[in-house]
């Protein structure tokens, strides 16, 4: 196991290539990689093996941090870029939606976004859940180009994500695209984090509202975005003022997760494409 560690930090400590700030994916898996080898506890040593693990984990400490300094760098470009209006230019080098066969878990891209956006985590405690609400878990950020490129959304839309959580999707479809965005989020500390985000980044288009979704204005959004964040009779409540809605125009719904099934047999719903919970599925309303 320490022969294994020990080729983990020569080949990150050889690899320069992971210097340059393009090599995005393959820094963030040497990171990773490292930080593995400093979290590692190894079985009881000699002296001698003691003296050799200690050093072992002092050249991955400094290789991560000098890789983390490149990172930190990376990220104060863009967001430079992104409070003088051309974050989308700044980001386009590495936001691809290469990746959509692994449609779960957060990659190289998601750690770029995370630490641009730098939302803060909340101080304060977190409401329980009510019944039928889902666990708070950020949509993969191949999730939200996927989204993005899907509904070719222009000046005139209005994205609507309802349970927002911290803000990613209506910060990244507001930073990428004409269109403006809107969260809503009943965790008042999730929306805070979120406007904080959107001030330092002077991020204009991107608002969020502390409410709960079955209670928000609707009468705005072009398209309404649900990762699933309720089930059941509260799901049934949202999809039944939306199709109201509906009556009076059209718009369109995207998804993704376990609610597409129940949006996708709602007849007032026509879907784009074939439904899939591992996938964006948008959808537009039919008179």
């Amino acid at each position: 196991m320490l022969e294994e560690l020990h080729i983990i930090v020569c080949e990150a400590e050889q690899d320069r290539s992971l210097e340059r700030p393009e090599q995005l994916r393959e820094r963030i898996r040497a990171m990773d990689r490292l930080e593995d080898v400093m979290m590692h506890e190894p079985l009881e040593l000699t002296r001698t093996g003691k003296a050799a693990w200690d050093a072992l984990q002092r050249r991955a400490q400094a290789r991560h941090a000098a890789l983390a300094e490149v990172q930190r760098h990376l990220c104060d470009a863009v967001r430079h870029a992104i409070v003088h209006g051309a974050g989308v230019h700044a980001l386009s080098g590495w936001l691809h939606r290469d990746d959509l066969r692994d449609p779960w878990g957060y990659d190289h891209l998601d750690a770029l976004i995370g630490d641009v956006l730098s939302l803060d985590e909340p101080t304060t405690p977190i409401a329980s859940l009510e019944h039928e609400m889902v666990f708070y878990q950020p949509t993969p950020v191949r999730h939200v180009l996927d989204l993005i490129h899907r509904t070719r959304l222009c000046g005139d839309d209005v994205v609507v994500d309802l349970g927002s959580g911290m803000g990613h999707v209506p910060l990244l479809v507001s930073i990428c695209t004409e269109a403006h965005a809107c969260g809503i989020e009943r965790e008042s500390a999730y929306v805070e984090s979120a406007r904080r985000a959107a001030q330092a980044l002077r991020v204009d288009r991107a608002t969020f509202i502390a409410q709960d979704a079955r209670e928000a204005d609707v009468s705005r959004g072009t398209v309404f975005y649900l990762y699933t964040p309720f089930t059941g009779g509260m799901l049934r409540h949202m999809l039944d003022r939306l199709h109201e809605e509906a009556r009076q125009r059209s718009f369109r719904i995207a998804t993704l997760g376990p609610c597409t099934p129940a949006v996708a047999v709602e007849p007032w719903l026509r879907a784009a494409s074939e439904p899939d919970t591992d996938r964006i599925t948008v959808f537009r309303s039919v008179a």
